[in-house]
C-alpha cells in the first residue's frame, strides 16, 4: 500500500537518515539514523502508517551506525 514511499516522506520531513525495505516475510524493515526526537517523530508517524495501510506492531532495537547511510534515506531491496 505504498508504505515504503510514506516512510521516505516522512523521514525526509524529520530529517532521518537511512532506508526502509521490504522483508521476504511481508514485514517492512526501517534503518533510522536520528536525535531521539527525530525517531519519536518518526516512529509515531511509522505506528499510524499512510491512510491505507494497516500497521499491526512496531518494534526497534538498537544497530550501528551504517556509514553509507548517513546522508540520506533510500529503498532499499531484500533480494
Amino acid at each position: 500500500m505504498g508504505y515504503r514511499f510514506f516512510v521516505v516522506r516522512v523521514a525526509a520531513r524529520h530529517g532521518v537518515a537511512g532506508y526502509v525495505k521490504n522483508l521476504r516475510d511481508g514485514r517492512v524493515e526501517v534503518y533510522a539514523i536520528a536525535t531521539p526526537e527525530q525517531h519519536r517523530a518518526l516512529r509515531a508517524e511509522l505506528a499510524r502508517g499512510p491512510s491505507m495501510a494497516s500497521v499491526a506492531e512496531v518494534g526497534e532495537q538498537d544497530a550501528e551506525v551504517e556509514p553509507g547511510y548517513e546522508r540520506g534515506f533510500a529503498i532499499e531491496h531484500d533480494w
